[in-house]
């Protein structure tokens, strides 16, 4: 199971220490939606070379103007990007040919997401569909069965991710639940010592 390490609500300059930290741990470093929104995509560049080829995903959560925000973000240098799995079918599709077309990445946001809408969706099979609890709705109090019925509910989707709150306990059950990438933010870059905390959450998604 991928470690990806969400980086939220601080500078860039902070941002690019968190990332040195984690680097070497995480598979995947998160710039989120915080700094996407706050400095803009090309201002934040200079967060992927301090990732030191560590695949960076910028979490833009676009909804609308697909081709352009995603090419944008593609050529700026990020590996995955997300969509809003709210959004039109046509600009999900449009992302995920921009994808295909950078050798990158789409994730999909199900954030609020009902299950006729999925079903809709679940369209696109190179794409990883984020199981997504809200920082605003608090933690998920039960991720291995959530991702436990997602994968009886859409055996036709393969690759999963899951975010909201994830504690180091869970990654394990995660991990056998066949979780392609776990999420964690602040339990790893809160701590008092953040690679050390990267590393353990590693060791954890084995």
């Amino acid at each position: 199971m991928k470690l990806q390490v969400a980086i939220d609500r601080v500078d860039v300059p902070c941002a690019e220490a968190i990332i040195r930290e984690v680097a070497a741990a995480a598979d995947v470093i998160e710039v989120g939606t915080s700094l996407t929104k706050e400095f803009g995509v090309r201002a934040i560049t200079p967060l992927i070379e301090a990732a030191n080829g560590t695949a960076v995903l910028g979490d833009i959560k676009t909804c609308d103007e697909g081709k352009y925000e995603f090419d944008l973000g593609f050529d700026c240098g990020f590996t995955y990007l997300t969509v809003m799995g709210s959004s039109s079918l046509g600009t999900l599709q449009v992302c995920y040919d921009s994808a295909a077309e950078h050798d990158g990445v789409m994730m999909i946001d199900l954030l609020e997401c009902d299950d006729e809408r999925i079903d809709r969706i679940s369209v696109f099979p190179d794409a990883v569909y984020c199981l997504h609890t809200s920082v605003d709705s608090g933690a998920t109090a039960d991720p291995v069965g959530q991702v436990r019925a997602f994968k009886a509910r859409y055996p036709q989707i393969r690759h999963i991710a899951i975010a909201g709150g994830i504690k180091k306990p869970q990654l394990a059950g995660l991990a056998a639940e066949g979780v392609e990438i776990v999420i964690m933010g602040s339990a790893i870059t809160k701590a008092d010592d953040i690679a050390a905390a990267a590393a353990e959450c590693k060791a954890l998604c084995a």
